[in-house]
C-alpha cells in the first residue's frame, strides 16, 4: 500500500512538472514597437506625417509674421489715431491671435488623426503576423517585450519579421 501511494505521488509530480514545462514553452515575447518601426510602411507613414506637419508649421509661422507686422504698424500709427480706432485695432489683433490659436489646435488634432489613420493598418498587419507565427508555433501567449524585466521565453521578432518579409 505504501508503494502504491509513493507511485501515485511520483506520477502526480511527473504530470505536474510536464504540464508546467509545456505551459512555459507556450509563452513568447516580442517588442511590437521595434517590429512596427522596422516595417517600410511605418517609415512611409512617418514621412507623410512630417510633411504635413511642416506644411502646418509654415502656415503658422506665416500667420505669426503677419501678426507681428500688423502689431508693429499699429504701434507706430497709434499716436496719430483716435482712441476708438486704436481699440478697433487691438480687437482685430486679439481676434487674429485667437484665430491663430484655434488653427494651431486644429492642426495638432489633424496631425494626431492622420497619424492614427496611417498607423492603424500597420499595427493591424503586425498583430496579424504575430498571431499567425504564434499559431504556427503553437504559442498560446505572446507578451509585449517592452515591459518585461526577464524574458526567458521565445522571442518571436525574427520569425515575425520573416513572415512580413523584412
Amino acid at each position: 500500500m505504501k508503494h502504491l501511494k509513493t507511485l501515485l505521488f511520483a506520477t502526480a509530480l511527473f504530470i505536474g512538472a510536464t504540464s508546467f514545462t509545456a505551459a512555459q514553452s507556450s509563452i513568447a515575447h516580442i517588442d511590437t514597437q521595434e517590429l512596427i518601426k522596422a516595417m517600410p510602411e511605418y517609415k512611409a507613414a512617418q514621412a507623410e506625417i512630417e510633411k504635413l506637419g511642416k506644411t502646418y508649421q509654415q502656415t503658422i509661422e506665416g500667420s505669426i509674421k503677419e501678426l507681428e507686422t500688423k502689431l508693429k504698424q499699429y504701434d507706430a500709427e497709434a499716436p496719430s489715431q483716435t482712441q476708438e480706432e486704436n481699440q478697433k485695432r487691438m480687437q482685430e489683433v486679439e481676434e487674429m491671435k485667437q484665430s491663430l490659436g484655434q488653427y494651431q489646435q486644429q492642426a495638432q488634432q489633424d496631425l494626431q488623426k492622420k497619424e492614427f489613420d496611417l498607423l492603424k493598418p500597420i499595427t493591424e498587419k503586425a498583430k496579424s503576423a504575430i498571431e499567425k507565427v504564434a499559431a504556427a508555433q503553437n504559442i498560446e501567449y505572446v507578451l509585449e517585450a517592452g515591459g518585461l524585466i526577464v524574458a526567458k521565453g521565445k522571442d518571436l521578432m525574427a520569425d515575425v519579421k520573416a513572415e512580413l518579409g523584412l
